[in-house]
C-alpha cells in the first residue's frame, strides 16, 4: 500500500454521482456503436449460429466476472483514478503511473478521438452532408460535451442518463418485434466462416464490445455510498448490457436467415429494423447509433479526465498543478478535461486514432489482470468489506482467464500491435524517473 502525503487544495471533487446516474454511465460507456455492427462479424468469426449466441454470452460472463472482482476492490479503494489509483494502491507508485501514463497520453484521447469521428461520419451519411464536414462535426461534438462536463458532472450525468434510455429504445423494439415476428432458425445454422475466425476470436469480438465497464471506477472519488452505489451499478448495468447483446443478436438472427445476415457486415441492425419497421425502420436504427455513440462519447469524455486528474493529485504529470484544478463554483476538473480534450483534437486531426486505441488494448488487459489478482491480496489483509465478490475464488480466476484470453489472441493475432503497447508503456518509465522527485 503506497503511503502519501495528500496534495491540498482549495477545492477538491465532491461526491455528487448517485446510482442511477452511476448505472447509466456502466451501460453507456459500453454500449456504443458494438450492439448495431457488430452481429454480423461475429456470426462470421464463429461459422455458426449457436456458436456466435455463445459467442456473446462467454464475453459476457467474462466481462461480468471482471466487474464483480472490480467492484469489491472499488469498494475498498473508493479513490478517483479508478484502474490508476488500483495499481498504485496494489502495486506501487511506478505501476500506478505506467497505467495512467498509458490511459491519459494514449488509451483515453484515442477512444475519445475516434468515437467523435465515428459520431462525425455518422451525422454526415444520415443527414447526406459533404464529408470534408466529418471532421468539423466530430470536433465539434467532444467539444461540446467536454464544455458541458466542465459546466457542471450534473450536466454530464443528465446528458448521459437521457442517451442510455434513448439508445436502449431502438434495442428493445428490435428485441421484443423480432422475437415476436421473426420466424428465421437460429440454432446450429452453419455459415461460411471468415478466414482466420473461429469461436475465439468471436468472444474476442465481443469483449471489445464490452469493453468500457471499468470507467465507472475512475469516477470513484466522486460516487456517493460508493461501497454501495458501485458494486450495484456494476453488476446491475452489465447484466442489462449482457441481457442487451445476447437478445438482440437472437432477434436479429430470427429476423434475417444466418446465411444472409453474415454477408451484411454493419448494416445487420438497420437490416432488420427496416425488414420490421419498413424503411423508416432503417433510419430509426441509424438514429438510434447516432445517439448511441453519442452517449458513449459523453461517457468517455466524463470519466477519462479522471485519470489524470488522480495523477495530478500526486504531482505525477508535468504542470500537476494545472492538471489538478477544480473549477471553486462549478465542482469539475477543468485542468484534465481541457488536457484530454486537447490531446483528442490533436489526434482527430494528425494520427489514425483507432489504430492508436487498439495498440493499447493489449497492454490495458495487462493491468486488467493485475488488478484482478490485488483482490487476492487485499483478501489476505483481512480487511472488512461492505461488499464481497460472490463465487470467491472462481469469479477473479474467471476474470484473470478472460484476459489472458485476450492477450493471447492479440499476439498470436496482432504481435505487431502487442509489440507496440509495450513500447508505449516503456516510454513512460524515464518520465517517470525524470518526474520522481516531484510526487507526494
Amino acid at each position: 500500500m503506497v503511503n502519501e502525503k495528500m496534495v491540498v487544495h482549495e477545492t477538491e471533487l465532491k461526491r455528487t454521482i448517485g446510482f442511477w446516474v452511476a448505472l447509466t454511465l456502466v451501460i453507456g460507456t459500453i454500449i456504443g456503436s458494438g450492439v448495431f455492427i457488430k452481429p454480423a462479424s461475429v456470426l462470421g468469426y464463429a461459422g455458426n449460429s449457436s456458436l456466435a449466441l455463445w459467442a456473446w454470452l462467454f464475453g459476457g460472463i467474462m466481462t461480468l466476472a471482471a466487474g464483480l472482482t472490480i467492484a469489491e476492490i472499488g469498494a475498498q479503494i473508493p479513490k478517483t483514478g479508478g484502474l490508476f489509483t488500483y495499481m498504485e494502491e496494489l502495486y506501487g507508485r511506478m505501476w500506478g503511473f505506467l497505467s495512467g501514463w498509458m490511459q491519459t497520453l494514449i488509451y483515453g484521447p484515442a477512444i475519445v478521438a475516434t468515437l467523435g469521428l465515428f459520431f462525425g461520419a455518422l451525422v454526415a451519411n444520415f443527414f447526406q452532408l459533404d464529408q470534408g464536414l466529418v471532421i468539423w462535426i466530430g470536433v465539434a461534438s467532444v467539444v461540446f460535451l467536454t464544455v458541458v462536463n466542465m459546466i457542471g458532472t450534473a450536466y454530464g450525468g443528465f446528458v448521459q442518463v437521457i442517451t442510455t434510455i434513448s439508445k436502449l429504445l431502438p434495442v428493445a423494439f428490435i428485441i421484443v418485434f423480432g422475437i415476436i415476428q421473426g420466424d428465421a432458425s437460429v440454432s446450429n445454422v452453419v455459415v461460411p466462416q471468415t478466414e482466420g475466425g473461429n469461436f475465439g476470436v468471436a468472444v474476442l469480438a465481443t469483449l471489445f464490445a464490452y469493453d468500457g465497464w471499468i470507467l465507472l471506477a475512475n469516477m470513484s472519488g466522486e460516487i456517493k455510498n460508493p461501497q454501495k452505489n458501485l458494486p450495484r451499478a456494476m453488476i446491475i448495468g452489465l447484466l442489462v448490457v449482457t441481457f442487451a447483446y445476447c437478445f438482440v443478436n437472437f432477434a436479429i438472427m430470427k429476423v434475417i436467415p444466418a446465411e444472409t445476415l453474415v454477408g451484411l457486415g454493419d448494416t445487420s441492425s438497420a437490416e432488420a429494423a427496416r425488414i420490421l419497421f419498413g424503411d423508416i425502420g432503417g433510419k430509426l436504427i441509424n438514429l438510434g447509433v447516432i445517439i448511441s455513440i453519442f452517449g458513449c462519447l459523453n461517457g468517455k469524455i466524463m470519466t477519462f479526465p479522471r485519470v489524470p486528474y488522480a495523477m495530478a493529485e500526486r504531482n505525477m504529470l508535468p504542470f500537476s498543478r494545472h492538471f489538478r484544478y477544480v473549477h471553486p463554483t462549478l465542482n469539475t476538473p477543468i485542468g484534465s478535461l481541457g488536457l484530454v480534450l486537447v490531446l483528442s483534437l490533436i489526434m482527430m486531426a494528425f494520427f489514425d486514432a483507432e489504430f492508436l486505441s487498439e495498440i493499447c488494448i493489449f497492454v490495458i488487459y495487462c493491468f486488467y489482470i493485475f488488478t484482478f489478482y490485488g483482490l487476492f491480496k487485499l483478501r489476505r489483509q483481512n480487511k472488512e468489506r461492505s461488499y464481497s465478490v460472490p463465487l470467491f475464488p472462481l469469479v477473479p480466476i474467471i476474470a484473470i482467464g478472460g484476459g489472458l484470453f485476450v492477450i493471447v489472441s492479440k499476439m498470436i493475432s496482432t504481435p505487431d500491435e502487442a509489440f507496440y503497447s509495450l513500447l508505449c508503456v516503456a516510454l513512460g518509465l524515464p518520465v517517470y524517473y525524470l518526474l520522481r522527485h516531484k510526487m507526494d
